[in-house]
């Protein structure tokens, strides 16, 4: 039995994969991952994916999951799990569709409007700290970079799932 081990044509073992913009790929995960971390770092209830939920039920009125979690770009996974968090609290219940007997609508209760009216302001006024050492310039620029980017994986993954 032979125990060689033969080295990758047209490479050495070792030398880094050439990508192109990989500075990018490698910056831009850096960021997603520590921009998750910082947003839920310090959170005293409310993590960022689930203020969103009550931010758009407390703002829109109840939904269907599918298009909420559609609208805030969570998986239907990820939606499930926040609700249910959000449902165990007493903070949002199921109710019957009135005229869809197959969907189930998400709506706040009381204490989902009180929780709401007491975290969104000030929460969002903190997370949104973060590009204060950016000038107004800087922020249109990176928003509209952002804009595009999340334009470019929207259309890509819509295609994909087409195909």
């Amino acid at each position: 039995m032979s125990t060689d081990v033969t080295e990758p044509v047209g490479r050495n073992l070792g030398d880094p994969v050439d990508v192109p913009h990989r500075e990018l790929v490698e910056l831009s995960a850096r960021f997603s991952h520590a921009f998750q971390r910082w947003l839920d770092k310090g959170c005293s209830g409310l993590t960022y994916p689930r203020l969103r939920v009550v931010e758009a039920l407390h703002c829109q009125g109840p939904a269907k999951m599918k298009t909420l979690a559609d609208a805030l770009g969570l998986s239907a996974r990820n939606m499930t799990a926040v609700a249910d968090s959000l449902e165990r609290e007493g903070l949002l219940r199921r109710v019957a569709h009135p005229s869809d007997r197959r969907a189930i609508l998400l709506e706040l209760t009381q204490d989902g409007f009180a929780a709401a009216d007491e975290s969104l302001g000030p929460r969002l006024a903190e997370i949104s700290t973060l590009f204060e050492d950016m000038s107004p310039a800087e922020r249109t620029t990176f928003r509209d970079t952002l804009a595009v980017l999340v334009r470019s994986m929207e259309s890509g993954c819509d295609q994909r799932l087409e195909e």
